[in-house]
């Protein structure tokens, strides 16, 4: 595991003539320049006519991704996510690219779109190595060991809408955090729906209503560590669907990086 919360002390140290002193240690700070070799993947060619607006480097910097972590791409769609990580956590790091049986049964590109995605990071033999394909019910990923990291880009809404059974949300959500080690986070990225909008956001708009995500995410025992405007569009009225041609690509999105707690048992 990781990453100092802001300021921590360090061990007393022990002066000679006795007296003691606390010495501070900085927490890690992460930038966008240092996942330069990610973002230059020769897997991600196609991925990168999206970086400008998607902002890859700063997106990991504010998930603090580190190398030789176990990461999850939760909901991995076309796999963008999944190719960022597959570098970022380096040789030793494992990242698991989720798909959703429900999204596959909607979809079937979605299992092409997974197998094409994992195949740049597998052996001779085709077998994965550091990328590894999850196909599971929505609620239950069945990641394989305890994660320090899982990221969710424009999903969590599609955990809320009526297609899905009864309490989908609560179980997914509850399920990420279980996945989690104590002290891991969650990222979530998603379309900002506009004050109170609710359950029927989600559903008509594809948009996620902000205090809805929020008091589901806490009540699951997340905390939220940091919010980031990474892309704040302050001009969306958050009114429209975000697939209608005015607005698509230029929504408002909420960027949080919540924490389960390391008190947390695992």
């Amino acid at each position: 595991m990781r990453k100092f919360l802001g300021i921590a002390l360090a061990t007393t140290i022990l002066a000679s003539c006795g007296s003691s002193e606390e010495a501070a240690v900085e927490a890690p700070q992460y930038e966008a320049r240092q996942y330069m070799q990610a973002i230059n993947d020769v897997a991600r060619i196609d991925d990168q006519q999206y970086d400008e607006a998607r902002k890859p480097g700063e997106l990991l910097a504010f998930a603090q991704i580190d190398r030789g972590e176990a990461v999850g791409d939760y909901i991995m769609g076309g796999g963008y996510i999944t190719r960022l990580l597959a570098t970022a956590v380096g040789a030793d790091g494992r990242v698991y690219a989720f798909q959703p049986e429900e999204f596959i049964a909607f979809r079937g590109e979605y299992a092409d779109e997974q197998d094409a995605a994992i195949a740049p990071y597998t052996n001779d033999q085709g077998e994965p190595v550091r990328v590894f394909p999850l196909r599971a019910p929505i609620t239950e990923p069945g990641w394989p060991e305890p994660l320090d990291t899982i990221i969710t880009v424009m999903n969590l809404h599609d955990l809320f809408i009526p297609q899905m059974p009864e309490g989908t949300a609560q179980a997914a959500i509850a399920n990420l955090y279980a996945s989690l080690k104590p002290g891991g986070t969650l990222v979530v990225v998603d379309h900002l729906a506009a004050d109170g909008g609710g359950l029927e956001a989600a559903d008509a708009l594809h948009r996620m209503d902000r205090e809805l995500a929020l008091q589901a995410l806490t009540d699951a025992g997340f905390v939220l560590e940091e919010e980031s405007d990474l892309y704040s569009r302050p001009d969306d009225p958050r009114d429209a669907n975000v697939f209608d041609e005015a607005i698509r690509g230029k929504t408002d999105q909420f960027a949080w990086r919540l924490r389960k707690p390391e008190s947390a048992s695992e």
